[in-house]
């Protein structure tokens, strides 16, 4: 059935936890695909103050998505030990960071052992055999290792990332590709990022100007985003930053002051927007939220919800949600801005 299981895998990988702050719950679920390319982090205590929860949506294999989940939000404690405190540059670097961490030896071996089965015996004798280099140019923990991989350029294969770290009042979202945020303000939907398509505008000018082309909605005919963290063979420009590749790795970063209004986020992979608007979806969580014991009981409902009865189009992808639930609501006024100025009225208008 091409890309399509006879019957769709149901079968739930599921959690909860909590700390004084914040309560959440999660699910993934194959469906339909043949293959799991989702991921997810959920980590309620980064450290002492910070919360960091991201889906990760891999095309191509689920290597870089698995990268990302063990590795991204890693890079955002080491960038903010070094950046002053200012966490929505160290949440930027990271993202950025990921691409350069998959070259060379170390980064094929690290990919190759969290891809298929077939390949992981192969990583792992590699990384017996070749040990890593004392050096570490950047200083973030990462050694280079030699070996017949080190001139790796990267996978072909790519990720989308949607992440959101809450510190105190302070909940930064960052977003590369067309997972999303959206936080229930008093039951209405906003959306905290922007699904990254090649058709939008910015995003269009963007690859055009760095050589690329877009056709029936897909860059240079293939990739159906244009943000992604990976797909090294859309970002061989020499003469332009990461930032102005075909595809980057650069996030759109959303800074919002949380208030006692904010109940909750839902961050998940385009296999549930696909399905349903964000509204629907808040929505959705409301309704159950007072029926079901934990929030990972509300997810596995919004799977369910969402898998087709029959393989072909809407419902038949990978499904991973991340629902995230305030627990001590601030009695500062709501503001939410991007990194340079405040949203206005119509960027934060409901989502329908």
């Amino acid at each position: 059935m091409g890309v399509y299981l006879s019957t769709p895998k149901t079968d739930k990988a599921s959690a909860d936890g909590e700390n004084d702050r914040v309560r959440f719950g999660l699910s993934s679920m194959q469906g339909w695909r043949t293959t799991m390319e989702d991921a997810h982090a959920a980590l309620p205590d980064l450290d002492d103050c910070t919360s960091f929860f991201g889906v990760y949506d891999g095309h191509g294999g689920k290597a870089v998505s698995k990268f990302c989940a063990r590795h991204l939000h890693k890079q955002v404690l080491i960038n903010d030990a070094n950046s002053s405190g200012d966490l929505p540059a160290s949440v930027h670097k990271a993202f950025l960071r990921m691409d350069e961490m998959m070259k060379g030896q170390r980064g094929w071996r690290e990919l190759t052992e969290l891809g298929d089965k077939g390949n992981k015996i192969s990583g792992m004798l590699e990384g017996i055999i070749w040990s890593p280099k004392a050096s570490d140019d950047l200083g973030d923990g990462w050694n280079n290792e030699e070996g017949p991989n080190s001139c790796f350029p990267g996978p072909t294969s790519g990720s989308t990332a949607c992440v959101a770290v809450i510190r105190n009042d302070q909940l930064i979202v960052a977003n590369a590709g067309d997972s999303r945020c959206v936080i229930s303000r008093k039951g209405q939907a906003y959306n905290l990022s922007t699904d990254h398509k090649p058709d939008l505008e910015g995003e269009k000018e963007r690859i055009l100007s760095a050589g690329g082309f877009v056709v029936a909605g897909r860059v240079n005919g293939s990739l159906n985003l244009s943000r992604a963290i990976g797909d090294m063979e859309l970002k061989q420009n020499e003469i332009l930053p990461a930032e102005r590749q075909i595809v980057t790795a650069e996030p759109e970063l959303k800074t919002v002051k949380l208030s006692e209004d904010d109940e909750f986020i839902v961050l998940a992979c385009d296999g549930i927007w696909d399905c349903m608007s964000s509204q629907e979806v808040v929505d959705f969580v409301h309704k159950h939220l007072n029926t079901e014991d934990t929030l990972s009981d509300v997810c596995e409902k919004l799977l369910n919800r969402c898998v087709a009865p029959t393989s072909g189009g809407e419902g038949c992808d990978n499904m991973t949600v991340i629902i995230v639930q305030f627990k001590k609501p601030l009695s500062s006024a709501a503001t939410s801005s991007t990194e340079q100025s405040a949203a206005t009225a119509e960027e934060m208008r409901p989502k329908i």
